[in-house]
């Protein structure tokens, strides 16, 4: 597929999509256009495992929304029976709900739909002196409606959502990692290296259960416990159904590989050698 706003190159099971829309990386409709096809790719692609998100501007991610469509929208208010979601929450959820995992590298700015953007993925990692978030909303007279409020409120907690949402100022990537907002703040040299390996590192296991990992942690924030305990069942069957797991419980259990003293010492790098048993 072309894409307009963004270029997409797969290597090794991981697909590194380039935001790359000059002048500002903004997020229009052409933008959520390209997402919305891009997931629809990705849905149906077992052979992608990982997507990582960055950008080719030097100093944006993706910019916010684009007023040009905001503006259009309906000055009446309607009911809670009448309201449908917007392009932006459908779009959004889509890549959140991808069987791949997502990480959002972000070297730049990201406020308003484009910090919302990244609250979509499942990582994400920010650059120092780079990296600037901003929820600006309150000021324009809306709300962040992008699942801004929503995700972010489940990541960080109320008060610190309604911090960054109703101060509207910027943060860098420091405050970022502390609010809990990014998974970590690295130096700009380090990023890359860092995404890179851990996008590699994902990449190895089965696709299946990348999947079935991601789909019960999702479950646990938005389900009560019970009902989030019988989600890890049922991906767990999932996962079993579909990966080479019972073979490798076998050959863990026959050679005696689980009462090994070395591999207990060695589980990071044994979960790599495993790999082979299909």
């Amino acid at each position: 597929m072309s894409y307009t706003t963004f270029n997409v190159e797969i290597k090794n099971a991981i697909a590194w999509v380039t935001f790359d829309y000059p002048p500002v990386n903004i997020q229009g409709l052409p933008m959520l256009a390209d997402l919305n096809m891009l997931a629809q790719r990705l849905e149906t692609d077992r052979t992608i495992k990982v997507v990582v998100f960055q950008s080719a501007h030097p100093e944006i991610f993706v910019a916010h929304a684009d007023t040009n469509f905001l503006k259009d929208m309906s000055a009446i208010a309607v009911s809670r029976d009448e309201v449908k979601l917007l392009d932006l929450q459908v779009v959004l959820e889509r890549i959140s709900k991808l069987p791949q995992a997502t990480i959002a590298k972000i070297e730049g700015f990201a406020r308003g739909g484009g910090h919302e953007f990244a609250l979509a993925c499942d990582m994400r990692f920010a650059a120092r002196g780079k990296a600037k978030f901003m929820q600006m909303e309150v000021a324009m007279g809306i709300l962040p409606c992008g699942g801004g409020a929503s995700r972010m409120a489940r990541q960080i907690g109320l008060g610190r959502a309604l911090e960054i949402i109703l101060g509207a100022k910027d943060f860098d990537a420091d405050q970022a990692e502390a609010y809990g907002t990014i998974n970590k703040a690295f130096d700009p040299e380090e990023i890359g290296p860092f995404v890179e390996a851990l996008a590699n590192r994902i990449a190895l296991w089965p696709a299946e259960s990348i999947n079935a990992c991601k789909q019960s942690v999702y479950a646990s924030i938005d389900k009560p416990i019970d009902e989030a305990l019988q989600e890890e069942a049922y991906w767990l069957y999932q996962a079993t159904s579909q990966t080479p797991a019972l073979k490798r419980f076998t050959w863990a259990d026959e050679n005696g590989a689980q009462f090994d003293m070395n591999n207990q010492h060695n589980w990071q790098e044994m979960v790599i050698s495993v790999q082979e048993i299909q």
